[in-house]
């Protein structure tokens, strides 16, 4: 085990001393007394190795004891919260080809909650994938990791056009005018509104946070089922380092793949400052063919981008980190087949899809003894396009004969956020924190459907131009009271305004052109309330309610003009009711987190489309959602650690809207009633300082319905997915073979593709294929 948490006292990192009596033994256990002493969180005792500490004895504080216990260490140390220290290597090489086995579930530090704590002093379901996880289980991007997280899941619709979902609390499968329910963050930085998934490589990270449940009080409307946060790794002030990596591999009936990545860091002026680039490539080979246009492997993605940071400390109390983040992808064509086709497909047109996202961000992060002031701004720009065969409604949109149409849509969304927050500092039994919002959001989402008549080229029979502008401010808090030893209440909330303006002109071949200008304000409070227990051992349980909220919008666009029920979409809100418990036994080998929870979900909106293909959003009704999630890591002394995971939930609608489908009373769709998934890492010395590590991992997800809708609402899932890897790993370089779906499954993982024919032929969407492949890396 990488990391030690005992539960809280009034002892902490802060200038008072400690008596401490350590005795002479390794640095691990040393490390372990000295933590229990102090009555602190410790991550990364084993980075120090197994070498024998010397013994202290005597009145120190934390910072002078640490000193002293590691002066002769190969690692380094610093404090990254009021009541949490992290150990690192001193050679930063040799923590990137770090043997370590994935760590558990719960042995990592969170900033998640806007102040560094331990996953296992939180009242929240929080699950973390390390940077040592994601190199051990090559996943390279948020749909790769969803299998090791309990309730994460994903749509298969492609690269860059995913949705990812928590807990099963699905609005559909599409995406349109509602906003996200999961807030995809780089660092402090929002990287998603309306739009899917952006599908970020992930190079050069630090760790994944996911926080399940709704987090309308620290995060606003874009958490309604959580937030999934990618933390990249900093600049490294004091040691320069350096790492390429790059692989190669070989799917089954398919074209090859491969990729390039690597980072290097450099310190500037004495350690004041440092500089660290990061940059990729990767060509995934596509795997289906299209016998009408005569090509082989149509579904090609080339992703490819990189990230400048800069981190400048000119004294003890200031830092500032400047960030720049650009990612281009681009796949020729998609994903999907019709059933019974196989790995084929007959198309009339290719149905190419292209994303571009970057984003400059700054943190500057001002800490004195009793509190801590972070100032986060970023921009963000995100375009993405995609192109439809829409041959099936012609007529629809034209009467001069025509056989063949295209529809296409680009959107780009840009957005300015500045997020202020204070916290205190300390280990007294009072904490808060405090905070100011505000985002400036701009849209422009042109569409167009292009036919061709019995002569001639394409032309446009039907366009809609929309723009829209997103204001919101926001104040948002949070207390805690240590009311009793063990024993923690908190209250936090989040008062917002949120200022919409959409603007629409639309011309149709077969209907008169229409325009309008609108607007539309909401305002409201997402509260949270939550009581925790701690016990001397460090086990916890938890109660929380918590509200998530999403804005209502307007909807346009069609050749004919919307219902007047239907012109709007009413914001819809989201209340949970959590109890959770995280637990530790045989000496913090078996680390368990669980949670019970019950969902309240009224006015549900949900993106769909019309019978020509135009999407629209609508509040479908009400929901309840009742779920237990389970997350359980063990390690062993022989090398071999066991992480499992599984959502257990029901879904059910209880008042459907009758204007939208009044006989609905399936679940959410998109929501299976059962997902999970197992990952084993078994790793030992061979020889020297050469390691083995063997990885397997597997994960399950259910079926499920792609629609709202019971008259057009097919199954998906059912299906497993698996990966398989061993490796060899020195000092600096490693190297390993690994195969992805063994079993060379080709199960439905998402019934949707097409829009404009998905009501008229049944669409599937295949697993890759069995994939074989290497990968080498080397670091400097």
């Amino acid at each position: 085990m990488t990391a030690i948490f005992f539960a809280a006292g009034e002892a902490d990192a802060a200038p008072e001393r400690v008596r401490f009596n350590i005795a002479a033994k390794p640095y691990p256990e040393s490390l372990i007394d000295l933590a229990l002493q102090a009555d602190i969180s410790l991550l990364g005792a084993s980075a120090c190795g197994g070498g024998l500490a010397g013994g202290i004895k005597g009145a120190y504080t934390v910072e002078e004891a640490l000193s002293q216990l590691l002066a002769r260490a190969p690692c380094a140390w610093r404090v990254v919260g009021s009541r949490s220290v992290q150990i690192r290597p001193a050679d930063p090489s040799v923590a990137a080809q770090t043997t370590s086995p994935p760590v558990a579930v719960s042995e990592v530090l969170v900033t998640a909650t806007k102040r560094v704590q331990s996953t296992e002093r939180l009242a929240v379901a929080v699950s973390v994938i390390s940077a040592e996880q994601l190199a051990a289980t090559g996943a390279a991007d948020p749909g790769e990791t969803s299998g090791q997280l309990a309730g994460v899941l994903t749509t298969n619709l492609g690269p860059s056009r995913d949705k990812l979902i928590l807990r099963g609390l699905s609005d559909g499968a599409f995406t349109g005018r509602s906003r996200s329910t999961v807030g995809t963050y780089l660092d402090n930085t929002p990287i998603n509104y309306n739009a899917p998934d952006p599908d970020l490589r992930l190079v050069d990270v630090e760790r994944i946070e996911v926080v399940r449940g709704p987090q309308g009080a620290l995060y606003g409307g874009g958490s309604l089922s959580g937030i999934y946060r990618i933390v990249t790794r900093k600049p490294d002030l004091l040691h320069a380092s350096a790492q390429v990596s790059g692989s190669r591999s070989w799917t089954q009936d398919g074209a090859p793949s491969g990729d390039v990545e690597g980072y290097a860091n450099l310190p500037l002026f004495d350690g004041a400052a440092g500089l660290r680039i990061s940059a990729y490539q990767e060509s995934q080979g596509g795997y289906l063919d299209d016998i009408n246009l005569r090509r082989d492997n149509v579904d090609r993605t080339r992703r490819y981008g990189g990230r400048v940071s800069m981190s400048f400390q000119p004294n003890d109390i200031w830092t500032v980190d400047l960030s720049g983040t650009v990612q281009h992808l681009k796949s020729e064509d998609t994903h999907y087949t019709n059933r019974a086709s196989g790995l084929q497909r007959a198309s009339r047109v290719a149905e190419p899809h292209g994303s571009s996202i970057a984003l400059v961000a700054a943190t500057v992060r001002g800490t004195w003894g009793w509190g801590e002031l972070v100032s986060s701004t970023g921009f963000v720009r995100h375009t993405y396009s995609s192109l439809y065969d829409a041959s099936a409604v012609v007529d629809l949109f034209t009467a001069n004969g025509s056989e063949r149409a295209v529809y296409s849509d680009t959107t780009r969304t840009e957005m300015l956020v500045q997020d202020l927050v204070l916290t205190s500092r300390g280990a007294g039994p009072f904490q808060w924190l405090a905070g100011l919002y505000g985002s400036d959001t701009s849209e422009t989402s042109p569409a167009t459907l292009m036919a061709r008549g019995p002569v001639g080229p394409l032309a446009a029979v039907y366009r809609d131009e929309r723009r829209d502008r997103i204001f919101e401010l926001a104040a948002y808090g949070e207390a805690a009271l240590r009311v009793s030893p063990g024993w923690t209440v908190a209250l936090g909330g989040r008062a917002f305004k949120i200022s919409g303006k959409t603007t629409s002109d639309v011309v149709s071949e077969r209907f008169a052109p229409r325009s309008f200008v609108r607007r539309a304000d909401f305002a409201g409070v997402s509260p949270k309330v939550s009581l925790q227990w701690e016990t001397a051992s460090g086990n916890l349980v938890y109660a929380v309610i918590s509200e998530g909220y999403r804005a209502g919008g307007i909807n346009s666009g069609g050749a004919r003009p919307l219902a007047t029920a239907r012109e709007t979409f009413a914001p819809d809100r989201l209340r949970n009711y959590e109890l959770g418990a995280k637990l530790h036994a045989f000496d913090g080998r078996l680390v368990a987190h669980s949670a019970l929870f019950y969902d309240v979900w009224k006015n549900i909106q949900t993106d769909q489309f019309r019978p020509s293909g135009i999407p629209y959003t609508a509040n479908v009704g009400d929901a309840r959602v009742a779920g237990l999630e389970t997350e359980l890591a063990y390690s062993w002394d022989m090398g071999l650690t066991l992480q499992a995971n599984a959502l257990v939930s029901q879904t059910r609608i209880i008042r459907a809207n009758p204007d939208y489908a009044p006989e609905l009373t399936r679940g959410l769709p998109g929501a299976p009633g059962l997902s999970g998934g197992v990952l084993a890492t078994y790793q030992r010395r061979v020889f020297g300082d050469l390691a083995l590590r063997v990885v397997g991992e597997a994960n399950y997800v259910g079926r499920s319905r792609v629609t709202f809708d019971p008259a057009l609402s097919p199954e998906m899932g059912g299906y497993v997915r698996a990966k398989l890897s061993v490796g060899l790993s020195g000092r600096r370089r490693a190297a390993e073979v690994f195969i992805t779906n063994p079993a060379n499954a080709l199960s439905d993982t998402f019934a949707y593709g097409n829009p404009f024919s998905f009501s008229q032929v049944r669409q599937v969407t295949p697993q890759r294929p069995r994939t074989m492949g290497v990968t080498f890396s080397t670091a400097f």
